[in-house]
């Protein structure tokens, strides 16, 4: 009865959403549960429905006495078959430890995008304003600009390919 208490008291939308976990994770968990709730479903009609056998009934109702005959001596005979669980609990804990993989995959993961968020936010804290940057700031940034306004300078091109498109011709002759 405390499983029940303990399956009652987790609150499973506040796991998927505070964990951040997968989809696939969400997926699997969800499906778990449905088959948790309706194994459990299961058990309890079996458990409601009555056990015994009522033999003189059916001797007062049939003609054929040596068929119940034969039913009770069946009956006693009857033996449960146990069944070798460990194929089943293998499975289990395989889909355990997959699930335990993902979740340190998916944590290792968020920790890696969250250090490259603080380092971007730390970069943006400690950046200059856009007016206070230079030409030769911009080059040491991204030295193509200055190759390719050198190469610009050798072939004698003093115009920039699409400005008079974008900007037009501010050219007064």
């Amino acid at each position: 009865m405390a499983s029940k208490a303990a399956v009652a008291a987790v609150d499973f939308t506040r796991i998927y959403s505070t964990l951040g976990l997968g989809k696939d994770t969400i997926a699997a968990l969800q499906s778990f549960r449905k088959r948790h709730g309706d194994a459990q479903r299961i058990q309890s009609q079996y458990a409601s429905q009555p056990t015994t056998v009522d033999l003189a009934h059916y001797r007062s109702i049939l003609k054929n006495k040596a068929i119940v005959d034969e039913a009770e001596k069946l009956l006693k005979e009857f033996k449960v078959v146990t069944y070798d669980v460990t194929a089943h609990v293998k499975a289990i804990e395989t889909f355990e430890a997959k699930a335990v993989e993902k979740a340190q995959a998916t944590a290792a993961q968020i920790d890696v995008e969250l250090k490259e968020l603080q380092a971007t936010l730390a970069n943006i804290e400690e950046a200059r304003p856009f007016e206070d940057l230079t030409v030769e700031d911009v080059g040491n940034a991204h030295p193509r600009i200055l190759e390719a306004v050198e190469t610009m300078v050798k072939k004698g091109k003093w115009t920039v390919p699409g400005y008079k498109e974008k900007f037009g011709d501010l050219s007064l002759m």
